[in-house]
């Protein structure tokens, strides 16, 4: 009994002395989490100040950050969404071809007006006709080249900006000719400034209008073309009534001011619709992998380089060939332009029932059947007869060109860059083909003939490499394409 009783104290005593050791643990945890504690709050109260600073250094690199995204946003399409397929269709998509329209009459419309300074230049500059013609296809070249740098910034989301700076640049281009005397000067602010400007807002514009359709793309871009037509018509009417009344720097600035209305008015209405790329290259070479691609382009290259000889010379080719009366050779510019208004809605509405590709070539083939025709044209009647059809057949395939590169491929978030490839491509058709053809008249002393042989043959060219591009993407077989 006692030996039991000793156990049971010896037990308890072992108990004892385990709670007394887990207390003292516990108190010494204890006083070590109060100390440590203790000195954090040190720390801390010491370090107070400098982590103030620090929080109000993130607080302002935070707003900052805030500002430059909202700015950001505003400046870039960054915000889209994926819309899905194009509408084909709606107020907003109409939209964007009533602002494109607008840009094509005060880009292309106003190129294919430079018949009726080329004429005016040719009587009051002591240079020839072939130097002078250099002004209107540098700015030809510029407009065409610029648009591939143009058509990567629509691709990257950076339209609005780009379209701005491009507008200005047009401006200054147009109010500084307005003050022009000498031929360097024209040069510089009709040829270089507004082919510049023009080029950085004209492709990003067609890109995107070429996205908000697709079944009826080919109408959309026909009666966008339509403003060329307009242009080439409201342009000289102003030049002939104003010229002989206010002079050249007032009716120059006429024209400024049109510009001025029309195209804050696309500002308004111009809408990206497809999310921007994150990264792209500045030339995707891997287009001109594609044959048909690469085939019509190039068709395309020899096309223009007859085709604005035309629309540049006529009016010389009525002063001095048919004895034409100044402001009598401007209503060829008009004519030549104006009937391409009706010419460019049919063959939209054709394109889309028949296909781009199977348009655009079958014009092409009969305006150099045509164009060989101007070698028996030496009377006015008939001259104007000649004028009306080849500016409608021409008129047919200008206003498909831009659905035609489209077409060419189906990735159309790379639209605005093959587009502005393209029309790179071919920039150097626009630089070269009216001097080329200027410097051919009198040659031989055939006046017009030889120059008249090449601008037919090159065409012709054209016509057979576009044909090409046809019957590599679908055969010889009838197919819409």
């Amino acid at each position: 009994m006692e030996k039991e009783l000793g156990r049971g104290a010896s037990q308890e005593s072992r108990r004892s002395n385990i709670a007394a050791l887990t207390i003292s643990t516990i108190d010494t945890d204890e006083e070590a989490q109060i100390s440590s504690h203790q000195e954090k709050i040190v720390v801390s109260s010491r370090s107070r100040p400098r982590s103030r600073a620090h929080s109000r250094a993130r607080s302002a690199r935070s707003a900052t950050s805030n500002a430059l995204s909202r700015v950001a946003s505003r400046l870039t399409t960054t915000s889209i969404v994926n819309p899905g397929p194009p509408p084909d269709g709606g107020t907003k998509a109409w939209l964007q071809v009533a602002g494109a329209w607008f840009v094509i009459m005060n880009t292309w419309g106003y190129v294919n007006s430079f018949g009726v300074f080329q004429t005016y230049y040719t009587e009051i500059l002591p240079e020839p006709a072939t130097t002078i013609s250099w002004i209107g296809s540098v700015q030809v070249f510029i407009l065409f080249f610029v648009g591939a740098f143009s058509g990567v910034a629509l691709d990257a989301g950076y339209f609005l900006p780009t379209y701005i700076v491009g507008v200005i640049i047009q401006l200054i281009g147009i109010f500084t000719m307005s003050i022009s005397k000498k031929y360097w000067q024209i040069m510089l602010t009709q040829g270089i400034l507004t082919g510049v400007g023009g080029g950085i807002f004209f492709t990003p514009c067609m890109g995107i209008v070429s996205t908000y359709f697709e079944k009826k793309r080919g109408l959309a871009i026909a009666i966008v073309s339509t403003g060329n037509s307009i242009g080439g018509i409201v342009y000289p009417i102003v030049v002939r009534q104003m010229l002989p009344t206010v002079g050249f720097g007032w009716t120059t600035r006429v024209i400024g001011f049109i510009n001025i209305a029309s195209l804050i008015a696309v500002a308004i209405v111009m809408k990206p619709r497809l999310p921007p790329r994150s990264t792209g290259p500045l030339v995707d070479f891997s287009a001109f992998k594609s044959p048909v691609y690469a085939l019509f382009v190039s068709g395309m290259f020899f096309t223009i380089w007859a085709m604005y000889f035309t629309y540049y010379f006529i009016g010389s080719f009525g002063r001095e060939i048919i004895h034409m009366s100044y402001a009598d050779s401007l209503n060829l510019i008009i004519i030549i332009n104006g009937i391409g208004i009706p010419a460019r809605l049919i063959s939209g509405f054709l394109a889309d029932l028949l296909g781009v590709m199977n348009c655009f070539v079958a014009g092409l083939c009969l305006c150099s059947v045509v164009a060989y025709t101007w070698l028996s044209v030496h009377e006015l009647a008939p001259f104007y007869v000649w004028t009306a059809f080849y500016g409608f057949i021409a008129a047919m395939f200008q206003g498909l060109f831009p659905t035609g590169v489209v077409s060419c491929h189906s990735d159309l978030s790379k639209a605005g860059t093959r587009l502005g490839m393209a029309f790179s491509f071919i920039s150097f058709a626009g630089l070269t083909g009216p001097p080329i053809g200027g410097a051919l008249i009198g040659r031989g002393g055939l006046g017009y003939v030889p120059a008249q042989v090449w601008m037919a043959s090159s065409m012709f060219l054209g016509a057979c490499i576009t044909l090409a591009a046809r019957i590599v993407r679908v055969g010889w077989t009838w197919k819409k394409c």
